[in-house]
């Protein structure tokens, strides 16, 4: 083999390795962003890395694969793992967009249309904005079903979650719509509904969502609709699909669409050629930091219908459009100093203030360190120069310090080995990050977090916050969530501004919160790692708080969602004394401490039987689990010898077909069940709604 020869082939062989690594990459961070809504990369990160897999196609086609990411659309269907929302196809599929940094590429797609158009076209430019994907359809002017963009080809049914956000009409207005068509846009989050929900987070010590985009994409899939409406999502839409479409331009079906009471955004222009094109650009660039919403670029499209039709799409892009995306607004500014904040559960949070800088509509003055282990790869001082993003890019986070700027004032943060509140040596977990006050019940920082995250309203829903607390506390009037159901009117009348109609308005709220069910009254106590879905899975699990408090390690590993972590935190709480009091005595004051088994019950067919569940049935998953319990069973999520069977659906975990195989655990499908239950076997293949209707292909963006 000659020299060049050998050279071409290793060359060959480590584009392979590399194209093969990308892939691996370019999947593994698109399940992050779409499923997870957790990217551990940034959007340009991840557009640099697929540009480097279309240049190695481009020069090694022989590489190129028919599954290959340069090929698809992200995905936001979960595969085969936990799905609650039933799928149906897009009548026209949904492509994505291609991307770029550079207003040079931007010059090239109007020199390519230009040449192959060869006649005179406008161009219409619409902000990009930072959120979800969503199709619409509407039949006779009412909505009809609302998409997630899933594949490409298959949507999870977001209806239900989609009715709640108030921008969206049911019914439209005015006349001369189609009798159906698909409008599609894009589902956000504002950024005071942002801010506002992820401090209702960390107050409750979950994890903050990283951008609006994700707290979107999170909402939207939520279970329970009335929750996404307290979400505070709104929408945009930018693109109308029919088989009748009485238009000649894009700008044209937008201002009809407007006319019909659909959300439009008001920030497009249509312009005559590249120059009227990055002027647009550029002044967004600028002005979009005042903008109450997140937008990572613009979109440039060709106007007219017609032209759009006439150069078509390529596998995965339409050729009609092009999307220029924002860099990451970036801010320098000071750490004035650094505080250590004590949690609800006792984790201490490091917490930078800094000189207020404004950054994509909102001011930060103060941005999260996490943990020593973030100060220390930081290697952060007191008086340093830092760099930040926040808002539409990610939350008020400290992204690098400008190590050049540092004075000899600069001062080294020393992490506390002390709580800041109370004095009591920190503890850190094996496998933690974070330091922790282990006196949970003496550290007035962490009493007074549990008493306002015990009134907050996915709790019991009282009207009080930070402020009532902190006063209740002080006073001495309350120092456990029982104490609430001791207060009388003079007591309130105690509180700073506070008068007869205040006092009564709260006693009232209290007396309401005794009807709220046990699942929420769980969640209430604040147990560590207990959310509100664990709350959930373990109330219906055990039926009742005394069946709770008395099960071992191994019955709580039967529960849903339950591991060894919250088994043994769930453990520890219960085996507290205190804690079993101040239950007894919320159980006196009238809390709802039991499943309403009237509620609930349909039969006893599964009674005393634990079952797990496998894999995708003909409805939600959710729904399965209400139907065991409703007959009687209980829902586990782990295979054990306890388990009476395992529901297997279609694609099942094979792990857990293993191990129930291994135990000699009985197999039933969805057939079998449903006739156990008495139940007819669920035809979804009949009508126009089934999941395997025809579809008309005629690909767009999404």
């Amino acid at each position: 083999m000659f020299a060049s020869e050998y050279c071409m082939q290793v060359e060959k062989e480590q584009a392979k390795i590399r194209i093969e690594e990308l892939r691996g990459l370019i999947n593994e961070n698109n399940r992050r962003y779409y499923v997870e809504n957790s990217p551990v990369i940034s959007d340009y990160e991840f557009d640099m890395l697929m540009n480097e897999l279309i240049a190695l196609e481009k020069e090694f086609p022989e590489f190129v694969t028919p599954d290959s990411p340069t090929k698809k659309v992200g995905s936001d269907l979960k595969n085969g793992l936990k799905n609650e929302f039933v799928q149906y196809p897009h009548k026209y599929p949904m492509l994505s967009l291609g991307n770029t940094y550079d207003i040079t590429e931007v010059e090239a797609f109007a020199e390519r249309a230009m040449k192959i158009l060869g006649k005179p076209f406008t161009y219409s430019c619409e902000l990009k904005f930072d959120g979800t994907a969503i199709c619409l359809t509407y039949r006779k002017g009412q909505l009809f079903r609302a998409l997630t963009r899933g594949d490409g080809v298959v949507g999870d049914d977001v209806t239900a979650n989609v009715r709640h956000i108030p921008n969206i009409p049911q019914s439209l207005k005015g006349s001369g719509y189609p009798d159906e068509f698909e409008i599609r846009g894009e589902i956000y989050m504002p950024y005071k509904a942002f801010d506002r929900l992820n401090e209702e987070r960390m107050r409750d010590e979950d994890p903050p969502f990283a951008n609006p985009r994700n707290a979107a994409s999170g909402s939207l899939k939520l279970l329970n609709p009335s929750e996404v409406a307290h979400r505070g999502l709104e929408c945009t839409l930018y693109h109308i699909l029919s088989d009748t479409m009485p238009f000649n331009t894009h700008d044209e079906a937008l201002t009809a669409a407007a006319s019909w009471g659909l959300p439009v955004s008001d920030k497009r222009k249509v312009c005559r050629d590249i120059g009227e094109i990055e002027e647009y650009i550029k002044y967004w660039d600028t002005e979009r930091k005042a903008l109450p919403f997140a937008t990572d670029g613009a979109v440039i499209k060709i106007n007219e219908l017609d032209y759009q039709k006439e150069l078509g799409y390529t596998a995965k892009f339409p050729r009609w459009a092009v999307a220029y995306k924002f860099k990451a607004e970036q801010a320098l500014t000071k750490v004035l100093s650094i505080d250590y904040q004590v949690g609800r559960t006792g984790a201490v949070t490091p917490v930078a203030n800094l000189e207020p800088v404004q950054l994509s509509g909102t001011v930060v003055k103060r941005a999260t360190l996490h943990n020593s282990e973030q100060m220390e790869l930081l290697d952060i001082r007191i008086g340093d120069y830092v760099h930040v993003e926040k808002g539409g890019e990610i939350i008020p986070k400290i992204t690098g310090v400008e190590t050049d700027r540092r004075t000899a004032e600069a001062v080294k943060p020393v992490f506390p080995d002390k709580c800041p509140d109370c004095g009591t040596p920190l503890v850190k977990d094996e496998g933690e990050a974070k330091w922790f006050c282990p006196n949970t019940d003496g550290c007035p920082t962490q009493i007074k977090s549990k008493l306002v995250h015990f009134l907050s309203r996915k709790a019991m829903n009282v009207i009080a916050g930070d402020a009532t607390v902190d006063q209740l506390f002080n006073l001495g009037l309350v120092r456990k969530p029982s104490d609430f159901y001791r207060l009388t009117g003079n007591d309130l009348l105690r509180l700073d501004g506070w008068k007869e109609r205040s006092a009564k308005r709260f006693l009232d709220s209290l007396e309401n919160s005794k009807k709220v069910t046990f699942d929420h009254v769980l969640f209430a106590l604040g147990i560590r790692y207990v959310g509100e879905s664990t709350a959930k899975a373990m109330a219906f699990h055990f039926g009742n708080i005394d069946s709770l408090m008395n099960a071992d390690r191994e019955q709580l590993l039967e529960v849903e969602d339950v591991g060894e972590v919250i088994a043994d935190s769930v453990l520890e709480y219960f085996a507290s004394e205190a804690h079993r009091e101040d239950i007894c005595r919320l159980r006196e004051a009238g809390l709802q401490f039991s499943v309403d088994n009237k509620k609930q019950a349909v039969s006893e067919t599964l009674s005393s039987m634990v079952i797990v569940i496998s894999g995708n049935f003909s409805i939600p998953r959710d729904e399965i689990k209400e139907l065991i319990t409703a007959n009687g069973g209980k829902n586990s999520s782990s295979v054990s010898s306890r388990t009476s069977f395992l529901l297997a659906g279609e694609k099942p975990g094979p792990e857990k077909i293993r191990k129930a195989e291994s135990l000699g655990i009985r197999i039933v499908d969805e057939a079998a069940f449903r006739e156990m239950l008495g139940q007819p076997a669920v035809n979804d293949s009949a009508g126009e709604d089934s999941h395997t209707q025809n579809t008309h292909f005629e690909p767009t963006l999404f």
